[in-house]
């Protein structure tokens, strides 16, 4: 090959590539142009799901095109969020997921079938669903300090219920047994709904949940809020203690949601979106509809929040190799 025609062939991929920067600058300055697609992987009106509709509201208006939801629930958040894996990077695909399949999963599951890493541009983290220590008032326990002397009396007979292997409310059950050194017995549930009656009647007496998932058994009176399990109280539940101010300050969990695009969108169309979800989470009608769910807001930058999803991989993996829980195929 001579140097006159290596020389064009530079000169042709310059060329190539300036067109392609400046299509992509085009795009992202007319985007967004039609309606957007949000995938959801998870059920209609689960809590993720009624948090993602309350923002993406907000972000329509702001970026003057309609976003339709689309549900895809399945394999712990994995099918839906493969889906969105696999989408166009035109950022008229997005995915609005969670904890589970953006960094748990990656440890509990043989093959996801993506990266969550790799695979996608992080734009926010956008709600937390920290988790509340409940107990039965069955049991003769009222502060987290009485819990754990009551539960190393009884290594193995105590039940915490979830809605099933993998999920938030089980690894935050695995998680507080490793901070505290107790036995639990982990009873999982197709549905949350069934929890409720076996939590007030004392058969499954505690719970490492999220709020919308025991207010019944606590507005009723059949369960008790013990901690909370974050670095400040949850607006919902004011007078809950943090599980810091009970006297366990290691333990810190929560399910999270953020929202995320394909790999290869790009930054221009990936900034845009980062702020009208960060329009949404400062708006007053938002927040309010966030806390009155039990919900936490929180708005970062992609660089964050592509680090926080790399962090929270990493100590889910941690805790779910220590545990000893089998991969599931």
């Amino acid at each position: 090959m001579t140097i006159r025609t290596i020389s064009r062939l530079v000169l042709y991929a310059a060329a190539a590539l300036t067109t392609s920067l400046a299509s992509s600058a085009v795009s992202a300055q007319t985007y967004p142009d039609r309606p957007i697609q949000v995938i959801i992987p998870f059920a209609g009106g689960s809590a993720s799901d009624v948090v993602s509709r309350i923002m993406l509201e907000h972000m329509s208006k702001t970026l003057g095109q309609p976003i339709v939801i689309e549900n895809r629930p399945g394999a712990g958040g994995n099918t839906g969020t493969a889906a969105g894996a696999k989408a166009a990077p035109d950022g008229y695909t997005l995915i609005g997921s969670g904890s589970g399949p953006m960094a748990a999963n990656k440890t509990l599951y043989k093959d996801l079938g993506y990266d969550p890493e790799k695979d996608f541009e992080a734009i926010s983290q956008f709600a937390y669903f920290n988790i509340v220590v409940v107990a039965s008032t069955q049991l003769p326990v009222k502060t987290l300090g009485e819990l754990i002397a009551y539960a190393k009396e009884r290594p193995n007979q105590l039940n915490y219920g979830s809605v099933g292997i993998g999920s938030s409310q089980h690894l935050g059950g695995v998680y507080f047994e490793q901070v505290t050194g107790l036995k639990l017995t982990h009873v999982p549930y197709r549905n949350i709904a069934q929890y409720g009656p076996d939590l007030i009647a004392g058969a499954v007496p505690l719970g490492f949940q999220w709020l919308p998932n025991v207010n019944a058994p606590l507005q009723s009176g059949g369960a008790r809020p013990l901690a909370v399990a974050a670095k400040t109280r949850m607006a919902a539940l004011p007078n809950v203690p943090t599980v810091m101010e009970a006297g366990l300050p290691d333990y810190i969990a929560s399910g999270w949601f953020a929202l995320s695009a394909p790999k290869g969108t790009p930054k221009p169309i990936v900034a845009k979106l980062n702020k009208a979800l960060a329009d949404a989470i400062a708006a007053p009608s938002v927040r309010e509809k966030f806390l009155q769910v039990g919900a936490e807001p929180i708005a970062v930058s992609p660089d964050e929040a592509a680090k926080f999803i790399t962090d929270e991989t990493a100590k889910w993996r941690d805790i779910i190799t220590k545990a000893g829980i089998a991969k599931i195929e």
